[in-house]
C-alpha cells in the first residue's frame, strides 16, 4: 500500500517552535526547512510527501515544484491549502493508497477524516520527525565509530618513527 501524506504547511510552521522561530527571522528560510525535515520523513518512511502551501491573498496561478524529492504546491489566488488539500485527498484516494492529512486545523480534520483520510496533528508529527532526527543522530554516530583512526589522532614522534620505517621498505 502506498502512504501519501499531505501537509498543511503554514500550518506546521505556525505550530512547531523551532518554525515559529526561524519565521521571525524569514518565512522562506521556515518554509526550507519544513521543507527539509519532510524530505528526512519521506526517506526513512517511504510516504510520498506533498506540502501545501496557502497563496490566499496572492495573485497568479497554482505553483507547483519538487524540492528535495518533496512536492510543494503554492495554491492559486483565493484557494486555502485547506480546499487545495480536499481536493488532493479525492484525486489521489485509490484502493491502495492510504492518504494522511498533516494539519491542526480541527475542522479541516473532521472533514478530511470523513473522505476516508487519517488525520495527524502538527504536534504528532512532530514527534515523528524528531524520532526520526534522533535515529539519523545514532546512526551517523555508529557510522564515525566504525571510521578508522585520522592519523591526526597519532602522537607526531611517532608517526615520525613510522615514516623511517616504511622508507627502509
Amino acid at each position: 500500500m502506498q502512504n501519501i501524506l499531505l501537509v498543511d504547511g503554514y500550518n506546521m510552521i505556525g505550530a512547531w517552535p523551532e518554525l515559529q522561530k526561524k519565521k521571525q527571522k524569514s518565512l522562506e528560510e521556515a518554509r526550507d526547512l519544513l521543507i527539509d525535515k519532510m524530505a528526512e520523513y519521506q526517506a526513512r518512511t517511504g510516504y510520498r510527501v506533498i506540502i501545501v502551501f496557502d497563496a490566499y491573498y496572492v495573485h497568479g496561478t497554482e505553483t507547483q515544484m519538487k524540492q528535495s524529492k518533496v512536492e510543494v504546491i503554492f495554491t492559486r489566488k483565493k484557494q486555502t491549502a485547506d480546499e487545495k488539500i480536499e481536493q488532493l485527498a479525492r484525486e489521489l484516494k485509490r484502493i491502495n493508497v492510504q492518504i494522511h492529512v498533516a494539519t491542526s486545523d480541527s475542522i479541516e480534520q473532521w472533514v478530511i477524516f470523513g473522505q476516508g483520510a487519517l488525520r495527524k496533528s502538527a504536534r504528532e508529527l512532530l514527534g515523528e520527525v524528531q524520532e526520526i532526527e534522533a535515529d539519523i543522530s545514532v546512526d551517523v554516530k555508529k557510522v564515525e565509530e566504525k571510521k578508522p583512526l585520522n592519523r591526526s589522532f597519532i602522537q607526531d614522534d611517532i608517526l615520525e618513527k613510522l615514516e623511517k620505517i616504511r622508507r627502509r621498505k
